[in-house]
């Protein structure tokens, strides 16, 4: 049951979510931006999907301390990070997460071979902005209390 304004009905304090394809796609988009970063996070370690360093602007490892294997790691730290965000606070990591491939998709530019890496990572840069949208509505916590999935 929804109201008239689209979002779902209070039932004695819950909200109604049975077949409402808002909340399910809030859902989907949470777990695939969970664990997607996480899995290509952890990938930076071990280089198992690709060889990530291909994808580094040459100019990013002059500017940026470190060498490209270990900004590989700290890009791998920052998406699992992000993916643990996006799992307990979707409000605020959805943002996170756009963000992060906003500056994939500069550094994609930049090494100027991957036009079609780029564009995927922008439409997965919108899908995240539509996360946060979903997660307006359905969760609805403010920053700083407990998640709703970690309450009893």
């Amino acid at each position: 049951m929804t109201t008239t304004s689209g979002r779902p009905a209070l039932t004695r304090g819950r909200l109604t979510t049975e077949r409402d394809a808002g909340f399910e796609a809030f859902w989907m988009l949470r777990l695939a931006f969970t664990v997607a970063p996480i899995a290509f996070g952890l990938d930076k370690f071990f280089d198992v999907l690709v060889e990530w360093e291909i994808y580094l602007a040459d100019d990013l490892v002059r500017w940026l301390p470190g060498d490209a294997t270990e900004l590989m790691y700290a890009v791998g730290v920052i998406e699992i990070v992000a993916g643990v965000v996006v799992f307990l606070r979707p409000r605020f990591g959805s943002f996170l997460v756009a963000a992060w491939l906003l500056g994939i998709i500069v550094d994609l530019l930049m090494v100027g071979d991957f036009y079609d890496v780029a564009l995927r990572d922008f439409g997965l840069l919108l899908a995240a902005l539509t996360l946060a949208r979903l997660a307006a509505t359905y969760d609805p916590d403010p920053l700083l209390t407990r998640p709703a999935i970690l309450r009893h």
